[in-house]
């Protein structure tokens, strides 16, 4: 069995949003203008270091993405965000401060880790080099809105950073956030993994995927004013037996055989 920091991530939040997922075989239908065009960015991001022409890259990412019935965020259109895109790519350039000495090696790494109970843990690196001359492991992020800066380190909390730096063995993380609003900016918030950190990590790792594997998928319930998680997933549908709510927000995976799960006890 596969594990990834979006599933124990997933399955900490809500259990039954996890079997929902993960083993009944439901997806959110890809339409959040705002997920697929980090998507088209990171691929752009990728391009600029091989040398290749950013812009156009994003360009031709972003237009699979055109007809399909995005749904965008405030005032956002699909041209704003590839003009923002642009003027985003070309701030990074200039401000000059990652560098990648091995862009095709060092960009979307896999690293694999075998659990104790037997399975293997797997994450995606989006690229491992240098910010500001120090070599530190590198995740893009594009936002609307810019990150929490205060106080100093504070992306040190940040668990898939920590996740990061327990599968690479690397202190130093940095996460660059491409802020899309009126003046684009990027961020560039470094922080330091501690060893104390990772191993804590590891323990919250094994000891999820020992509830994962026992069948234990209880609700977490959320709707509860201010934090209200439960009208923000996409999966509510299934759990409030909504039909109509589900055909909106979900597909199926074909040929997901529920038996197996269905005789587990919840």
């Amino acid at each position: 069995m596969n594990y990834s920091y979006t599933q124990i991530s997933q399955y900490l939040s809500c259990p039954r949003r996890y079997r929902h997922r993960y083993l009944d075989g439901w997806q959110e239908k890809d339409t959040r203008a705002a997920m697929l065009f980090g998507r088209a960015f990171e691929q752009a991001v990728a391009a600029l270091f091989r040398r290749e022409d950013p812009a156009a890259v994003l360009s031709e990412q972003w237009s699979l993405y055109k007809d399909i019935g995005l749904t965008h965020p405030g005032n956002d259109t699909w041209d704003r965000m590839l003009e923002q895109g642009i003027q985003l790519l070309e701030r990074f350039v200039q401000d000059g401060r990652v560098h990648i000495r091995r862009p095709r090696s060092s960009q979307q790494i896999q690293f694999n880790r075998l659990l104790g109970s037997g399975s293997n843990f797997v994450s995606y690196i989006d690229a491992i080099g240098e910010l500001d001359g120090t070599p530190c492991v590198l995740e893009w992020k594009t936002s609307s809105a810019r990150y929490p800066e205060e106080p100093a380190g504070i992306a040190a909390l940040d668990p898939q950073l920590v996740c990061y730096s327990w599968m690479t063995g690397i202190d130093e993380v940095a996460q660059v956030v491409f802020v899309r609003k009126r003046q684009v900016e990027v961020q560039y918030l470094r922080a330091t993994i501690s060893e104390e950190q990772r191993q804590e990590f590891a323990t919250l790792v094994d000891d999820t995927v020992r509830r994962i594997e026992s069948g234990l998928f209880l609700p977490h319930s959320g709707i509860r004013f201010p934090q209200n998680p439960c009208t923000t997933c996409p999966f509510i549908g299934l759990c409030l037996d909504k039909s109509d709510l589900v055909e909106t927000a979900l597909v199926r995976k074909p040929g997901v055989d529920l038996g197996l799960f269905d005789e587990l006890s919840f």
